[in-house]
């Protein structure tokens, strides 16, 4: 999988919670479970808090990259 900033933060929480949870945590989305947080674009929640998109982006791609790694 790999993550842009045009996808539904639903869609990647939906892909592996475990992974994607922390990082949107980390930026001070609380309500994950909110149906307005999972149908919101990774582009749109950093915009609200603050963070640069790409940098999260990448964050995620790396992360998700180690665990398929892991379980290859």
């Amino acid at each position: 999988m790999v993550i842009t900033k045009d996808m539904l933060i639903g869609e990647i929480l939906g892909e592996n919670l475990e992974i994607a949870a922390p990082f949107f945590l980390g930026i001070g989305m609380h309500c994950l479970g909110c149906p307005s947080s999972q149908m919101e674009t990774v582009e749109e929640a950093c915009m609200v808090h603050g963070v640069d998109a790409d940098e999260l982006v990448n964050a995620l791609n790396t992360a998700f990259q180690k665990a398929e790694g892991e379980n290859a």
